[in-house]
């Protein structure tokens, strides 16, 4: 398959340098609108222009959850690939659970049996980042459920089983001047968090996540001494032109690229593959 033929949202890319291969994970398996069926997938490819046919690696059997099976993300950690992915069903809220396997492109299960979000919140895209040797979750609090979203940060057990700290509140969408609201329908203004992803840029722990401004979808950024510091929204956005919910990564050429989703409408979301220079500015 060619990139352009795979419909794709949240983009999510583990570089294999062994084996030389990319694999490619996002929210896949669209049905209607951002309706998905239950099950994740993920493709390969050597060079992210050409890709295998769609690998099922989770489908959802004996599993909790219904439905919105979003924005996996992959990690290769202490020896096994985790894959920290958003859920949704009639009797529980929208949160993220992690499963695991022995390779990339096997067969997940569960690591445990409940989410590792707050019960009752409305939670999505929960990526994982190791600091000092500790292993934190950044999630997003949605605005369904508090109209400004949230960016939250948790610690977790070194085996990802648990957490073992209480929810941190980090900050709020309408922070950054750049995101813009919109109405929920009852003349409510709301703001979106979306799509975290923290990176180390010499001094500073940068994160970047998506919203929207004035209608369409983009990416803003954020810095802090630490992940458990004080975050300062950079008013300059990194992508503006309808598109996001990014990751980065560094190809088998050793450049760093930014993966993303563009355009943000339904149904011709494709991955975009961008250079990305880290900067703070």
């Amino acid at each position: 398959m060619k990139r352009d033929e795979i419909r794709i949202r949240d983009p999510f890319v583990l570089v294999d340098n062994k084996s030389k291969k990319y694999y490619l994970y996002g929210t896949t398996c669209l049905i209607e609108g951002y309706k998905t069926e239950r099950r994740l997938c993920v493709y390969e490819s050597s060079d992210l222009e050409t890709f295998s046919d769609p690998i099922t690696v989770f489908d959802g059997t004996d599993f909790w959850a219904e439905s919105d099976y979003w924005a996996p993300e992959v990690f290769y950690y202490n020896d096994k690939y985790y894959m920290f992915a958003s859920f949704k069903s009639k009797n529980r809220s929208r949160c993220t659970q992690v499963l695991v396997c022995d390779t990339p492109n096997g067969k997940f299960k569960p690591l445990t049996d409940k989410p590792l979000t707050p019960d009752g919140w409305e939670c999505l895209d929960g990526t994982l980042y190791v600091e000092d040797g500790k292993p934190y979750m950044i999630f997003c609090r949605e605005w369904l459920d508090v109209k400004d979203g949230q960016m939250y940060l948790v610690e977790l057990s070194p085996d990802l089983k648990t957490t073992v700290s209480e929810p941190k509140y980090l900050f709020s969408a309408s922070e950054n001047s750049f995101a813009t609201p919109f109405d929920d329908g009852n003349g409510n203004p709301c703001y979106v968090t979306d799509g975290p992803f923290v990176y180390r840029d010499n001094d500073k722990t940068v994160m970047l996540w998506s919203s929207v401004h004035n209608g369409e979808y983009c990416i803003l950024k954020a810095v802090a001494d630490t992940i458990n510091g004080k975050w300062t929204q950079i008013k300059k956005p990194v992508f503006s032109v309808n598109g996001g919910h990014c990751m980065l990564f560094t190809d088998l050429d050793g450049h760093e690229k930014m993966a993303l989703h563009y355009p943000n409408q339904c149904p011709q979301e494709r991955a975009m593959f961008l250079d990305f220079h880290k900067s703070i500015k």
